[in-house]
């Protein structure tokens, strides 16, 4: 048994309580739980005990790219940053685009291991090459909770509409990684001043926009559910929320960096700051802040994409896009969102639930939730605690992250997955 004492529960509400753990199982929640003999206690004072945090959004290279990241470092590295639910894309090798490698991510995201949940989404065509499509029962049967074709987005506007039939048909969810191919190629920034600056030429906010109103129009026509991944831009905000207001079946997520850093970072930090879609400008950043508040945008992922130093230390063209996220999502938000507010303050349980709840009801999993006879998935934070991130210090493979040496603040103190310490700072 596991006793968490005298912290501020973010729950069914919010309040100075004890959190009792039996069994992997969170069995009661109130004020003064009496202490035992067999128990581990945990003073949370001055803490927030909230939920586990679902990230819906990483990538684990597991199989095919395991120098980057495997499942269980990948795992690791979600403990530390509090998060207890991964759900990873499809783009490995082979590519999850059949039962045998859907299954093999969900038996290995089961082993004992393993720090935190990790479920698999399948890839919405073969290869992900956008020609054909997979076939969506086998893999919702073999373990994928939703389906997506990520970094090669869906350029066939007829497949994508008969997609999202299927999906309908299977009761399956669709992410959709919203580009045109034709105007973003394998730029490596956003275009705009800086890309003028280093003379590159850019991804424009317009191939991202394009695609999100294609999908809000396609899922308006077809009925089914879309969930637009790592929204960037002021336009695609907007579109969201006329879709949204017009009763489309239409979610979306942001990521850290695209309400925290500009394009400007790419200046500071080369490569390490290329991400796809790019860092854009402090006008998007704004209106990113304001989709947050006002609810367009329905949950902060981090995207976290692992790749080795001798990758990112390619020229900035010819580096591969990505940053690691899983360890300082949580900070990142509360330092930019909570305590920064600039140009938007969001209040902690409205941060906690587009980090648990909102993702987890997305993809209509059993988690994101701190309540009586569910699974203990708990994450301990002082949300005032300055830290400086050191990467060398995280648990991932990897150490590509633009945050380095920033100071942060919101320190994650335990994690709790399945009733099991799983991480300690």
């Amino acid at each position: 048994m596991v006793l968490v004492k005298n912290g501020r529960v973010i729950g069914e509400k919010t309040e100075t309580s004890d959190v009792l753990i039996e069994n992997g199982i969170i069995a009661a929640i109130s004020e003064n739980i009496p202490e035992t003999g067999n128990m581990k206690v945990l003073n949370a004072s001055g803490l927030i005990v909230a939920p586990g945090l679902v990230d819906m959004h990483v990538h684990f290279r597991d199989p095919g790219f395991t120098y980057k990241e495997d499942i269980l470092t990948g795992s690791a590295a979600a403990a530390a940053g509090g998060v207890t639910t991964c759900c990873c894309m499809p783009n490995t090798q082979p590519v999850a685009d059949n039962a045998e490698t859907v299954s093999y991510i969900a038996k290995k995201g089961n082993h004992a291991l393993v720090r935190s949940r990790v479920l698999p989404y399948g890839a919405v065509t073969i290869g992900q090459k956008g020609e054909k499509l997979t076939d969506f029962a086998a893999l919702k049967a073999a373990g994928a909770v939703a389906l997506s074709d990520d970094g090669n987005p869906i350029q066939d506007e007829a497949l994508m509409r008969r997609a999202l039939r299927k999906a309908l048909e299977n009761d399956i969810l669709l992410i959709s990684h919203c580009e045109d191919a034709e105007l973003v190629k394998n730029y490596a920034v956003n275009e705009g001043k800086v890309s003028k600056a280093l003379g590159l030429p850019g991804r424009p906010a317009k191939a991202e926009e394009l695609m999100v109103e294609r999908d809000a129009k396609l899922a308006a026509e077809t009925g089914a559910g879309v969930h637009i991944a790592h929204v960037s831009t002021a336009g695609s905000v907007e579109i969201i929320r006329k879709a949204k207001a017009s009763g489309v079946n239409i979610t979306a997520e942001t990521c850290p960096q695209y309400f925290s850093l500009t394009e400007n970072e790419i200046l500071r930090q080369g490569t390490l700051a290329r991400v796809n879609p790019p860092l854009r400008t402090a006008e998007d950043v704004a209106a990113i802040i304001e989709g947050l508040c006002d609810g367009t945008i329905d949950a902060i992922a981090t995207d976290h994409a692992p790749h080795s130093k001798k990758e990112k230390k390619r020229p900035l063209a010819d580096a591969p896009s990505g940053m690691i996220g899983l360890e300082t999502s949580l900070a990142v938000a509360l330092t930019y969102l909570y305590h920064t507010g600039k140009t938007g303050k969001l209040s902690l349980d409205r941060i906690i639930a587009l980090m648990t709840s909102n993702p987890a009801r997305i993809l209509r999993l059993d988690a994101g939730a701190l309540t009586v006879g569910k699974s203990a998935d708990i994450a301990i934070f002082d949300p005032d605690e300055k830290w400086t991130a050191d990467p060398k210090k995280f648990k991932s493979k990897s150490r590509n992250t633009p945050f380095a040496g920033i100071e942060l603040c919101g320190k994650v103190k335990y994690t709790i997955s399945r009733g099991k310490i799983v991480y300690k700072s």
